[in-house]
């Protein structure tokens, strides 16, 4: 697969059944390469990357993995209720939950797109989810350390909606810890500082630009995208810390009290 070693155990995740959401590319399609190296049968989601996702999907069959792509817009309900249903018709339920699909920085989009698609949605597919998912199951956050201490730490402002949309995201999914737990689903946050290579992070670059070197500099090194994808993949078994919060890298530069 790649220079990075997988963080989980060749056949670990044997029989698990995972969804990645918004894993067509980037971190969500080297989360689910880890997932089935391991032996997950994964799901590939997209929005409108259907030939991309198609061609990971093709990729980890000719590895021997199970795989199937399935579209879905995951602020639309209809959308949504159509992918757990094929998930259902195909796999019979659902194992891990990796909810890694966010966006707000789009051109064209409605003046609250970022809320929709990084709280609401996400909150609909944890519940949507729920309905498929077994005991011992877990659902794994993905956010960045600019969206979880938005509320302590000003980040560039072209990336503020979506820093605040993102916190408010983690804070209705953290409010559900209770129902996950009556299904005794575990879920944790897995935040990271910007990565190297992903979209947004070459969007904001070329929208600030110098904005990637300055925030190197300050964290002494940035994860790449399949770093922060191990990472991601390693969330799906290690212990859940008691504020079920897993923090990547260094976060000095960030004023953490309250956040």
């Amino acid at each position: 697969m790649s220079a990075t070693q997988s963080p989980l155990a060749p056949g670990s995740l044997e029989g698990r059944r995972a969804l990645v959401t918004g894993s067509s590319r980037g971190v969500g399609a080297d989360t689910v390469r880890f997932l089935a190296e391991a032996g997950a049968k994964v799901v590939v989601n997209y929005r409108n990357k259907e030939a991309r996702a198609q061609k990971l999907v093709s990729e980890l069959t000719e590895q021997g993995a199970t795989a199937m792509a399935v579209g879905a817009d995951l602020t639309d309900q209809g959308s949504l209720e159509a992918m757990f249903e094929a998930i259902r018709q195909e796999y019979g339920g659902l194992d891990l939950l990796i909810l890694n699909a966010s966006g707000g920085m789009e051109s064209g989009m409605e003046e609250d797109y970022a809320l929709k698609l990084n709280r609401d949605a996400q909150v609909n597919t944890l519940q949507a989810a729920l309905e498929l998912m077994n005991e011992g199951g877990r659902v794994v956050f993905v956010t960045s350390h600019q969206a979880h201490f938005i509320r302590t730490t000003p980040t560039m402002e072209e990336y503020r909606p979506v820093a605040e949309s993102k916190r408010a995201g983690e804070d209705a999914l953290l409010e559900l810890v209770p129902t996950m737990a009556e299904q005794n689903v575990e879920f944790v946050v897995v935040s990271g500082d910007m990565i190297e290579g992903t979209i947004t992070a070459t969007l904001l670059n070329r929208l600030n630009p110098g904005a990637i070197d300055e925030r190197r500099k300050q964290a002494g090194r940035l994860y790449n995208v399949q770093e922060f994808a191990a990472e991601v993949a390693k969330a799906t078994v290690a212990p859940v810390p008691e504020d079920h919060i897993i923090l990547i890298g260094d976060v000095s530069s960030f004023n953490t009290e309250g956040a």
